[in-house]
């Protein structure tokens, strides 16, 4: 990469400037200014190249395009703005969450042009609030798009009918520099590179949280790339904050283009959920990746593979190594089956009538034969890597047929409350690994084969014991305060879930409600792009259970009453058992009411 990206006329531009203040641009922060900085670019590429360049000020603008040998320069003092209007934003051909598809154009656009560069210590603000807003409502999550595609059950498509802005877009396009600039309140992906070659971005600073809590606010993505170098990035957003993508499902197989001959480096990451993201986007697949002198401030998630079983994809040949995380709660996050009410997308026949968008179509397209969409994990090393302040140590959950398997682990040290779990893992060695965790539970295991495990060492000095049946649990737990109301329960690690708990997800969740008194319990679990941790809300008042949640889960909630209801309304089924004096009712959903009667 140094030898591409160091060397000396590498995105050369010519010596000469174009003052966009020449052509009418006015940086007051309230003109429109798309025609005049637009009229700039052309006239630089006109001229066989030059720098666009600006006095001090704020230049709102919509979509713009730069040129082949045109550098577009911010100087300190100088913002451009999107203006919050989706007309002055074009939809283009491009692809975006991994799909083909039209989709606005960015603020600003390196799209189909070589020799390009973007520079200055200036600022480039998608004024995202707009379209975070538009994507689901202020505060988040109390309406938009979000909350009407959620009770119409297409959660799937809202991130691609609501066409938010990006701010940054490199389409198609060679040997550009993308240097120094700030990018704030994005409304969408910041930085997009897709299917283009010799892209550096080097000491570019993104600022996504400000004013608000933007959705799927991924910081730099690499998709289906080559020849890229990242380097001396801090970037601090609500999504995977260095990612790499390489297209969805039918869509991305039939495309087929991987992401290759990548290097991450010396960056810092802080809000966000991936310090390193491979996926969920995995079809063309990856190779040839290194990524190394990394640090993670209180990132939500820290190395981090997701995939679905209609992802399909080969990722190999990938180097992780001299990375620190400090309160990351998971510093290994491998999950295959990510996301199902956004990956397995179905349409209900409701949605049918009045017909369905193109993409949809795409989506919903499955791949054939089945299993060309199990992805392949494979050939990963990882060493020299310190965490501190780790809620969970490892997490792998794959698949049988395609296990993560040959990974090496060496030199890396992990601080954290649980040793965690792996499902689906093969051929992983590890080589001065040490876990220390703050109980006495080690990694659980399931169909894995050849797994060297790293030396442990739990709070208490000793091997964990068995856990006790959750019945015993439950029996310890209320036995010790009368206060207790709700007690839920992950069957799938049979344990009880706190307070403000995290949580892997579990297709079953079981609620013990012990006192016919109203409470609410939240906790929080895995979700998928745009918010990581989402509360669930479990409520008993007047003989009614709601339950507030973004995903659908298997609920069985065990009730202690002396007498039996007459009628359970919204049950998928009920029973009561007399001689328990015991309540069972069952319901699958997401959002709902249970309601009890006399």
């Amino acid at each position: 990469m140094e030898g591409i990206f160091y060397a000396e006329g590498f995105a050369s531009i010519p010596d000469k400037s174009f003052d966009a203040a020449d052509y009418g641009a006015v940086g007051d922060g309230k003109t429109l200014n798309t025609q005049a900085i637009q009229q700039a670019i052309d006239a630089a590429a006109e001229a066989g190249g030059g720098k666009v360049i600006f006095p001090a000020g704020t230049y709102v603008s919509g979509a713009l395009f730069l040129k082949s040998n045109v550098e577009l320069h911010l100087a300190e003092d100088v913002v451009i703005q999107a203006i919050q209007d989706d007309a002055h934003f074009p939809d283009k051909w491009t692809r975006v969450a991994g799909i083909e598809m039209d989709w606005p154009a960015a603020l600003v656009n390196i799209y189909e042009q070589e020799n390009v560069r973007i520079s200055g210590k200036g600022v480039i603000d998608g004024n995202g609030k707009y379209w975070w807003d538009k994507f689901w409502g202020d505060p988040p999550r109390s309406g938009g798009m979000w909350v009407d595609y959620t009770e119409r059950d297409i959660r799937w498509a809202v991130d691609y009918d609501c066409k938010r802005v990006r701010p940054v877009v490199v389409y198609k396009s060679k040997e550009v520099v993308l240097e120094d600039f700030t990018v704030k309140r994005a409304g969408f992906w910041t930085i997009s590179l897709t299917f283009s070659n010799q892209v550096y971005v080097n000491g570019v600073t993104i600022r996504n949280n400000i004013g608000g809590f933007g959705p799927s606010s991924d910081g730099i993505n690499t998709d289906s790339s080559k020849d890229i170098l990242v380097e001396n990035c801090d970037i601090d957003c609500n999504d995977d904050n260095l990612c790499i993508k390489a297209g969805r499902d039918s869509d991305g197989l039939r495309v087929n283009r991987p992401a290759e001959n990548i290097v991450y480096r010396n960056c810092i990451t802080r809000s966000g959920h991936g310090l390193f993201t491979i996926g969920s986007e995995t079809s063309g697949g990856m190779r040839n990746v290194e990524v190394y002198g990394l640090e993670a401030q209180g990132t939500n998630t820290g190395i981090r593979f997701k995939s679905a079983k209609v992802r399909g994809g080969l990722i190999e040949n990938i180097s992780f190594h001299d990375i620190k995380m400090t309160d990351v709660a998971r510093p290994f996050q491998f999950e295959l089956n990510w996301y199902p009410e956004y990956s397995y997308p179905t349409i209900p026949d409701k949605e049918l009538k009045d017909g369905i968008p193109r993409h949809w179509k795409v989506m919903t397209t499955p791949v054939e034969p089945p299993e060309k969409g199990i992805p392949e994990f494979r050939n990963i090393q990882l060493k020299n890597i310190t965490v501190e302040g780790a809620e969970r140590g490892f997490y792998a959950n794959a698949f049988i047929e395609k296990p993560i398997h040959d990974l090496h682990w060496e030199n890396i040290t992990i601080e954290a409350k649980e040793g965690g779990s792996l499902n689906g893992a093969a051929n992983w060695t590890m080589e001065n690994v040490v876990l220390k965790t703050n109980n006495d539970e080690f990694i659980q295991m399931t169909n894995t084969e050849s797994i060297e495990l790293p030396e442990w060492i739990p709070a208490s000095g000793k091997s964990a014991e068995a856990k006790a049946p959750v019945a015993e649990q439950i029996t310890r737990l209320t036995a010790a305060t009368t206060s207790t109301v709700l007690i839920p329960v992950n069957p799938a690690s049979q344990s009880l879930i706190q307070a403000n708990d995290t949580t892997t997800f579990s297709e079953n969740m079981e609620v013990y409600i012990l006192k016919d008194e109203a409470q609410q319990i939240q906790y929080y679990e895995p979700l998928g792009d745009g918010f990581y941790f989402s509360p669930v809300t479990i409520s008993q008042q007047g003989g009614s259970i709601s339950v507030k949640g973004e995903r659908k889960h298997g609920w069985t909630f065990r009730i202690r009453t002396a007498d039996p209801p007459k009628t359970v309304n919204g049950a998928d089924e009920w029973a009561y058992d007399a001689q328990e004096k015991l309540l069972v009712v069952q319901k699958t959903g997401m959002q709902f009411e249970i309601v009890m009667s006399d």
